[in-house]
């Protein structure tokens, strides 16, 4: 007979659980053909393809404002906003990589897709660099870009933003995939994964910033860009290889705009004196999937409405939501303050990849080494290399270190980690105007002695520092902050931030230009010039000390956000403990105090006096100490009997028969079984 509670169906004498339309297509069971997949052994391909596509981007990424400059002909302005624009565009477009691969196809799928997209416009590239017939004549000073020119220029630049960005929205979240995060070691390397990852990025650019940028410079632009296409080419090709070592992730449905619908449509309803009241599901739904019950939250308390159980009604996905869904809405919404708090870090980096290689390239400054000449986009190898060391060094000796003070498994929190970014970033920032201060002292009052081209590593180093703690601290909170079915859309969030960056570089920059003409005695912009050497006359180090009173206040800001910010917390399936029938309250992940290692995240599974594991989640022990027992389980919630329905063992099969459980004062309820009446709560 079958038995509905909340909008669920029980099948008596069967274990089968079947949801009535609110949760059916949004609960994901874990997939069986999934074991024995994922883990670090699945990642490594992963590894793989970001260490090849990083040296073509970050090569590019490094190089291309003197292309603009010495082959397209842009004046200095116009190809700082054009870089800017391009690698804003580029992480702007994560968004829809990792929108379609939660919602519509699925993260290995966007991967490719996006990765073959990259590869043409590289190839695109690379054919206008060779072709004589395709850039501007040498003789044009300026404006040169028009007709065939510019939609080649346009159309291969912008194929590889939407290619690159396609690619950065989804794979953070398939490797993170690759490790469970209900098995206690698999969601202990989580943190380990995403400082591989950059380590994996560091690698490849270092490469990428030194041989690509050097052939490029020194040989030719169109040898530069088709290493960049070859290296990108070989880097899916490892990535495609891996494909049966992956857990894929089935895509779903979203529940931002449904909860936000239903909840505008219950606005009017008042909301319940106890969250209890509000609509959830069966604690076995989510044993079975991969999703967590989320623990209800007072923040944003409107969105709540949206699981008011509609009286009379059948609940559906459109008039009702389960408390998990709207709490998963909650989290999105709190973490819209903590991105937007790291965008003017990212402003930062903007101005280091156009300035600073402007500073290094310019005539007084000293760029041999050696018998050898540096290219001035080359100077990001040096922070390149210092991550390079630090990376391990902070995964194998800061980690474990902190992990024995904090008793947290990554050892510092995420928000923790970003905020050390963010306050080293305002010290790059200040840095870099003190260094450009000295280079334009020497360059006026000793033009024939320049500094080295290696001072600029100082502001490099900083900000490399920083970003190893920002990057990854943000990457790794939003994924695992984020629903289980938006973390694709979730971490992009990450790369969100580095768009919104560059854009806002270059807003300030003509906003800074056209404010200090009307108050400078030379009637010139901070950062105003056609040609490199302008740089001598203008105030380079002023626009630097402003990003860094920005940055300084930017951190207050973030300090406020990251307070209020609550973490997600998994709800635990409460048991009574040994002292007195107290329900304990513990979360499902907490950190064992004496090797301060994350314990299992399934509660659910309990000891027996022999020590064996009993893997029935309502099972309890008898007074012999054996199996389960066949009387009902009794739990309680706050000196009440909890509402949630739990589970029997069937004499007759060990199927399990649903329980329904009555309000008391903290003593055994009357229960009884469904299988005589059909109800509907």
């Amino acid at each position: 007979m079958a038995i509905k509670l909340m909008g669920l169906t029980f099948l008596n004498g069967s274990s089968e659980l079947r949801l009535m339309g609110t949760e059916e297509k949004d609960i994901k069971v874990v997939d069986p053909k999934d074991e024995g997949k994922g883990g670090f052994r699945a990642t490594m391909f992963i590894f793989g393809l970001l260490t090849f596509e990083s040296m073509g981007f970050v090569a590019n990424m490094t190089s291309l404002v003197q292309y603009f400059l010495f082959v397209m002909h842009f004046d200095l302005e116009t190809a700082a906003n054009t870089l800017t624009n391009f690698m804003g565009s580029a992480f702007l477009l994560s968004l829809l990589g990792g929108f379609l691969s939660d919602t519509y196809i699925n993260r290995l799928t966007t991967c490719l897709i996006f990765g073959f997209l990259e590869v043409i416009a590289l190839i695109l590239i690379t054919v206008q660099a060779y072709s004589h017939d395709l850039l501007p004549s040498p003789l044009c000073p300026k404006d040169c870009v028009k007709g065939r020119i510019a939609f080649v220029f346009y159309t291969s630049l912008y194929l590889l933003a939407i290619g690159s960005g396609g690619v950065r929205g989804a794979l953070p979240a398939l490797g993170a995939d690759q490790f469970n995060q209900k098995d206690p070691k698999e969601a202990k390397a989580l943190g380990t994964f995403f400082n591989y990852m950059l380590l994996s990025v560091v690698l490849g650019a270092a490469v990428g910033v030194t041989v690509i940028v050097w052939v490029a410079v020194n040989k030719a632009w169109y040898w530069g860009f088709f290493i960049s296409a070859l290296a990108a080419l070989v880097g899916f090709i490892i990535f495609a290889i891996g494909k049966p070592f992956y857990r894929i992730q089935v895509p779903g449905q979203s529940p931002i705009l449904r909860v936000i619908v239903v909840a505008i449509k219950n606005r009017r309803l008042r909301l319940p004196d106890t969250p209890n009241e509000l609509y959830e599901i069966s604690d076995k739904v989510y044993m079975d999937s991969i999703h967590y019950k989320i623990v209800h939250t007072n923040q944003l308390r409107f969105l709540d409405k949206a699981a008011i159980v509609p009286k009379d009604i059948e609940p559906q996905p459109w008039n009702v939501c389960s408390v998990t869904q709207v709490e998963e809405v909650k989290i999105i919404t709190r973490m819209v303050p903590i991105f937007i708090s790291t965008i003017i870090m990212n402003t930062c980096l903007a101005q280091l990849q156009t300035f600073s290689v402007e500073q290094g390239n310019t005539i007084i400054m000293d760029k041999s080494l050696g018998h050898f000449q540096f290219p001035a986009p080359s100077i990001p190898v040096i922070p390149l290399v210092f991550m390079a060391f630090l990376i391990p060094l902070y995964e194998f000796v800061f980690v474990p270190f902190a992990r024995k003070i904090t008793h947290h498994p990554s050892g510092i929190t995420q928000l923790q980690r970003v905020g050390v970014g963010l306050v080293l970033s305002a010290i790059a920032m200040a840095v870099a105007g003190l260094v450009e201060v000295k280079r334009r002292h020497q360059a006026i009052k000793h033009p024939d002695e320049p500094i080295s081209l290696f001072w600029l590593a100082f502001q490099y180093g900083i900000f490399g520092i920083a970003d190893m703690f920002t990057l990854v601290g943000l990457l790794e909170f939003f994924y695992k902050e984020a629903p289980v079915g938006m973390r694709s859309l979730s971490t992009s969030f990450t790369f969100l931030s580095l768009a919104l960056g560059y854009y806002l570089s270059s807003i300030f920059v003509n906003i800074v230009n056209k404010v200090t003409r009307n108050i400078t005695p030379s009637k010139r912009g901070w950062v105003e010039g056609l040609i490199p050497e302008d740089l001598n006359h203008n105030n380079l180090n002023l626009f630097y000390w402003f990003l860094a009173i920005l940055s300084v206040l930017n951190f207050f800001h973030y300090l406020y956000w990251a307070s209020w910010y609550k973490y997600k917390t998994e709800e635990p399936i409460e048991e009574l403990n040994s002292k007195g029938g107290e329900t304990t309250k513990e979360p499902i992940a907490e950190l064992n105090s004496k090797e301060g290692e994350t314990m299992t995240k399934e509660p659910i599974a309990e000891l027996n006096k022999q020590g064996e594991e009993i893997k029935e989640p309502t099972a309890e022990l008898n007074g012999r100490g054996e199996g389960e027992t066949k009387e009902p389980n009794v739990e309680l919630n706050g000196g009440r009997e909890t509402k949630e329905p739990i589970t029997e063992s069937n004499e007759r099969g060990g199927d399990d028969v649903p329980i329904l459980h009555k309000e008391g004062n903290g003593e055994d309820a009357k229960t009884h079984h469904s299988e005589e009446k059909e109800s509907n709560l």
